[in-house]
């Protein structure tokens, strides 16, 4: 047994250490660390939450979601406290996450090398090689370790390259320039800390698509960003699927109790409380009319009512 033991020790340092020489994490070692979702993956190993998901989640609140999450044990998903670049807005997406840290010579020279062997551009900054990764209906995760002066991890050009790959935007713990023309760019959003004229200065990107750190968050690839004025969120993706079940249920019923409210048929405490079975047929024809398309089935919803008895 205890060789065994050992053998498995061996063989996880082994792994790890072996990550650890690489700027983007390999697929294997994004499969490990999202192993509870089920689902289909990208080429790069995160996994793929569908675009139903994402397109349902923007009806979401803060508060369904942070509920959601914090009943199944995960208590730091929420960070607040951004500059937004266009407030007002809903972003929804897949996560890719980049950690920079301040420079040195020799941590530099190591990650071009690192860089060059993987595969990375080696024409321009080498800030640029998470955004070549960036598929449509990511957004941009970066820890920039809260830097503002030059801390700007992209600019106006960068930012339109990101949004022509994802139709999204950035999620930064640091900053960004150009924040007039970022305005102007039609669909881009962004959350950052800061924004600041300066270049970016002596930040090195030391990984691609591992654990970052967001403020209290930790981010894993894959995850699923919600972002709107009152914070950003980072779902795991094996609970997406659920949370839009439930937020999309509880949602459902939300609105449709402020309906039976101003109609005022029926007392308050009856639509607040438990629905008798009269209700519940009102219910169930108003959602058979609903205006589009639902991310729960007719199944889920009599799951639902029969809970509510």
């Amino acid at each position: 047994m205890n060789k065994k033991i050992t053998l498995l020790i061996a063989f996880s340092l082994t792994f790890f250490f072996s990550e650890a020489q690489r700027v983007a994490s390999s697929p294997e070692y994004i499969r490990t660390l999202t192993s509870q979702w089920e689902g289909e993956r990208f080429e790069d190993g995160r996994p793929k939450v569908p675009d139903l998901y994402l397109e349902r989640l923007e009806n979401a609140t803060l508060e369904q979601i942070w509920g959601y999450l914090g009943r199944r044990g995960y208590n730091n998903q929420v960070e607040l406290d951004w500059v937004i670049l266009k407030p007002g807005e809903t972003m929804v997406g897949r996560v890719v996450t980049t950690q920079f840290m301040p420079s040195r010579p020799d941590l530099d020279s190591i990650v071009k090398a690192q860089g060059k062997a993987e595969g990375h551009s080696q024409h321009g900054g080498i800030n640029i090689w998470p955004i070549d990764m960036l598929t449509k209906g990511d957004i941009y995760v970066a820890d920039g370790y809260g830097k503002i002066k030059d801390g700007t991890l992209i600019g106006s050009s960068l930012g339109n390259a990101i949004h022509g790959k994802t139709g999204k935007g950035v999620i930064f713990n640091g900053s960004v320039r150009d924040m007039q023309e970022l305005k102007a760019t039609e669909g881009f959003n962004a959350w950052v800390k800061g924004h600041d004229p300066s270049y970016i200065k002596s930040m090195t990107p030391t990984s691609i698509n591992a654990p970052i750190r967001i403020g209290e968050v930790t981010v894993f690839p894959g995850d699923v960003a919600f972002a709107n004025d009152y914070g950003v969120v980072f779902i795991p993706a094996h609970l997406v699927e659920g949370l839009v079940t439930a937020s999309e249920l509880t949602g459902l019923r939300d609105e449709f109790e402020r309906l039976l409210l101003q109609q005022g048929n029926y007392p308050s405490g009856e639509v607040h409380g438990d629905w008798s079975d009269e209700i519940k047929n009102e219910f169930r024809a108003w959602v058979a009319d609903y205006p589009r398309e639902l991310a729960v089935t007719n199944d889920q919803i009599e799951a639902y009512l029969e809970k509510q008895d």
